[in-house]
């Protein structure tokens, strides 16, 4: 899976934890609701850190907390 798809998972699962849509936390985030759905769409490649801060800050975590899965600890080399 990549870094993206990792990302766009994490807060899907984040979002259902918490029983919110992914509009609903864009409205808590700050972001337009078109950019949370961009970030979770799979053709879209990159997302930025910028957005993710703007997510996490809605769902009131840290970077810290939300990169502390398995998920990214799983991840694969970019650099082949």
């Amino acid at each position: 899976m990549s870094v993206k798809d990792t990302v766009a998972e994490r807060f899907q699962n984040l979002c259902q934890e918490r029983k919110i849509r992914i509009n609903e936390l864009a409205n808590l985030s700050g972001v337009t609701p078109s950019t949370a759905y961009s970030m979770m769409d799979p053709h879209r490649r990159d997302v930025s850190i910028v957005t993710i801060k703007k997510f996490c800050d809605g769902l009131e975590i840290t970077l810290g907390e939300f990169f502390s899965s398995p998920e990214f600890d799983a991840l694969e080399q970019e650099i082949k």
